[in-house]
């Protein structure tokens, strides 16, 4: 008996009538992975945004990255070529031991968990929506968003949406500015009285006055490259601000520094720590960086009456918090896995659709 052999155009009917994966990977570091002093060396530069995403489109036509103090991540759609790769490359490092990739609906099931606060460090937190949803606005920026990401992106945050009013997770996070504040109250005890001194005036500094001011600190100073930027914080939140230049004459004023800002450099180094506890008549001074990368030189430490703290050190609140938030986790898992369902039903109907279209013009022709 003969076997026919399938000719070209049922060959092309046949790929035709099978659905393509979703086109979309996620591949990236976190606080799971990855220790701070790996963290920050995937950082996105301060000015080098643009060329990063330059250099992130010859591998995909879609993409944006999300990078914060615990997570440095790319969302690529219309992938070509090896995502470690792209990741290597753009950050210009062999990061790859470290690593995750994801792709397809295990890489939407990663961003919606992402966006609810699930994947975060302290979990639950809420800063991790708004600093998505700007990743995607800089995308769009940089003109690297289509269709596939701004669908997966707007579903994500709709789920987180969910998640935060139907769970109550919301109403018992911790973020890591607050988690800090916590640990320093650990360490210190008692804050009220006591003065601190903040490094940087953007939202998580922000954040950290406003947990500092609960805490009864009773007197916040601004520092902040930028002098305009801390003035305005400091006189929404009833601190005072200190000229970026004079940080060395104001650290001797400070019982705590919490440092939250971005720098190419250690803006507090451990002979900086030394001068200023020569003038504290024997009294300790405690830093605690957040920032990523961080900016307070690790020497700090050495010095005889300072202590440092960083990121990593807040893992045992981040652990506790995680046991007390645990009760609404299951029903927050459940809502995630219904919305990537459904993505997922979006992608098939728009594969099925794309199939039927394809299948005309192969009978029309």
């Amino acid at each position: 008996m003969l076997l026919s052999c399938p000719t070209a155009q049922t060959l092309l009917q046949t790929a035709a009538s099978q659905p393509r994966p979703l086109d979309f990977t996620v591949v990236g570091l976190n606080h799971h992975t990855a220790p701070v002093s790996v963290r920050e060396q995937a950082a996105v530069p301060v000015q080098g945004a643009q060329v990063l995403y330059g250099v992130l489109r010859e591998y995909a036509d879609e993409v944006m990255v999300v990078a914060t103090c615990n997570r440095t991540e790319v969302y690529l759609a219309g992938v070509s070529g090896r995502a470690e790769q792209a990741f290597n490359q753009a950050f210009r490092g062999e990061f790859s031991e470290h690593l995750y990739v994801h792709e397809s609906r295990r890489a939407v099931q990663h961003l919606y968990r992402v966006v609810a606060g699930l994947d975060s460090q302290v979990v639950g937190e809420t800063q991790i929506q708004g600093q998505v949803k700007r990743a995607l606005a800089e995308a769009g920026e940089y003109g690297t968003t289509g269709k596939t990401l701004n669908k997966v992106v707007q579903g994500a945050l709709a789920s987180g949406k969910r998640v935060r009013t139907e769970t109550g997770l919301s109403d018992r996070v911790v973020s890591v500015s607050s988690a800090a504040v916590e640990l320093a109250r650990e360490v210190l005890g008692d804050l009220t009285g006591l003065t601190a001194l903040i490094l940087g005036a953007g939202e998580t500094a922000e954040l950290t006055m406003t947990h500092l001011k609960a805490a009864g600190v009773s007197d916040v100073l601004v520092v902040n490259r930028t002098e305009e930027r801390a003035r305005s914080l400091a006189d929404r939140l009833g601190g005072r601000t200190c000229p970026y230049q004079e940080l060395q004459r104001a650290l001797p004023q400070a019982d705590v520094v919490i440092a939250s800002a971005a720098a190419p450099h250690w803006v507090v180094q451990g002979s900086d720590a030394a001068q200023a506890l020569a003038q504290r008549s024997g009294r300790p001074l405690f830093f605690f960086d957040i920032s990523l990368p961080r900016i307070l030189a690790p020497d700090i430490a050495e010095v005889p009456g300072a202590y440092l703290y960083n990121l990593d050190d807040l893992n045992g609140i981040v652990q506790r918090n995680l046991r007390l938030r645990h009760s609404a986790l299951p029903q927050a898992e459940a809502i995630i896995r219904e919305a990537a369902a459904d993505l997922m039903r979006w992608h098939l109907t728009r594969e099925a659709q794309t199939r039927r279209q394809v299948s005309a013009a192969m009978l029309a022709g």
